[in-house]
């Protein structure tokens, strides 16, 4: 999380009244309802679980095994089963 002076992104007048309640330490502001990103969506790391996914749920439509899943994606055969029995949302 990276910090910010106050007293360069605020308006002087709303300066003064946040400091009414607080001042010389740290607050959080956190973001808006509808604002916050998705675990992944920064780094990638959800799209990339989602074509993993696509893969596996294709090649077990082409008639690979959950065992050879399980080996190829290195998960376990849990993790297969639970990727290609559940439907697609």
């Amino acid at each position: 999380m990276k910090y910010k002076n106050a007293d360069t992104v605020l308006p002087e007048v709303l300066l003064r009244e946040i400091q009414k309640y607080i001042q010389g330490t740290t607050i959080y502001i956190p973001n808006t309802d509808g604002v916050r990103k998705k675990w992944g969506e920064n780094s990638g790391s959800r799209e990339l679980l989602i074509r993993r996914n696509r893969e596996i749920s294709a090649k077990f439509s082409a008639g690979q095994s959950i065992d050879q899943l399980a080996d190829t994606f290195c998960l376990s055969h849990d993790s297969i089963k639970r990727i290609v029995y559940t439907k697609k949302r």
